[in-house]
């Protein structure tokens, strides 16, 4: 495995107001938002991780240090756990952030879109091939199996070339994504021919949305400094995709396992849920609770 196919670093965007969750993300950023016992932005890190990642590049925002801390060390905390002798609970915030782990934060200074985010970690990137997670998409791999990153790094360092995280969307929802068209590829690829910005759904080319994980080959940095403003009037990530594909091949990948939008309430529920219900310590419980309602 060389350098051009090694997936070594992530990019998280993690500037976003998080408007949809006021006034609960009036001053806490939204990635840290608990689902059971854990921020959103630990689930993307850990997932990432689980994929042989090892450098996490966070681009933040004003108000956002909270992220900072959470990865960072808790000297008072560790020391008033080990003196108290709660060695699981101080190996569980030792976990946070292994040894092996470089956490990096670079500033997005004005809301210019998730183009411009990604533009933002250039310098901590360089030129090798990299991913990009959005902590708002909770996924999770089929029934304990490999993550959704670790599937797309797989198939990566075998195509060595930029992949889409893709599901079926209803019609009705396509605004919501960029929207993908292509043609079947092998196994879960497809060589995209086609890529739009929050289409209607009178106008979209398929049902086949792009979710928040993507690996992109470092070309991408030219083609997002040189493309003009597109929907909402930010630099989109989907219109540097699209000039791209005139240089690359591009595969949309359509993975194994479970995505919640945790940028919803309702997905972010949904997570609560699902992920309560298979939990090791409440699990058990919880579903008894659940049981109990009249629904």
């Amino acid at each position: 495995m060389n350098n051009q196919t090694r997936v070594r670093k992530a990019v998280f965007p993690v500037a976003g107001l998080g408007t949809r969750f006021l006034p609960a993300t009036k001053a806490s950023p939204k990635e840290m938002l608990p689902v059971v016992d854990k921020p959103l932005i630990q689930y993307a890190v850990e997932e990432a991780y689980e994929a042989g990642i090892r450098d996490m590049i966070f681009v933040t925002g004003r108000s956002k240090r909270a992220i900072e801390d959470h990865f960072d060390t808790a000297y008072e905390l560790e020391n008033e756990l080990e003196r108290a002798g709660k060695h699981a609970m101080l190996d569980l915030v030792r976990s946070i952030s292994p040894a092996d782990m470089n956490c990096l934060f670079v500033r997005q200074p004005r809301s210019l879109g998730l183009g411009h985010a990604v533009l933002c970690a250039e310098p901590l990137v360089g030129d090798e091939p990299f991913a990009v997670i959005l902590a708002d998409d909770l996924m999770t791999g089929d029934n304990g199996g490999p993550g959704v990153m670790a599937q797309m790094t797989a198939a990566f360092q075998k195509q060595g070339r930029s992949l889409l995280a893709v599901q079926e969307v209803p019609l009705e929802q396509t605004k919501r994504y960029g929207i993908v068209k292509g043609e079947p590829a092998g196994g879960p690829l497809m060589r995209i021919d086609e890529i739009v910005e929050k289409p209607a759904p009178e106008v979209a080319p398929s049902r086949m949305g792009v979710a928040g994980r993507y690996v992109l080959t470092p070309r991408i940095f030219d083609e997002i400094r040189n493309q003009p403003k597109g929907v909402g009037g930010e630099i989109q990530l989907t219109d540097a995709i699209e000039r791209l594909m005139q240089h690359e091949t591009i595969y949309a990948f359509q993975y194994a396992g479970k995505r919640y939008d945790c940028g919803s309430k309702e997905g972010f529920l949904q997570a609560t849920v699902e992920l309560a219900l298979q939990h090791a310590d409440v699990g058990s419980s919880f579903r008894d609770y659940l049981k109990t309602l009249s629904l």
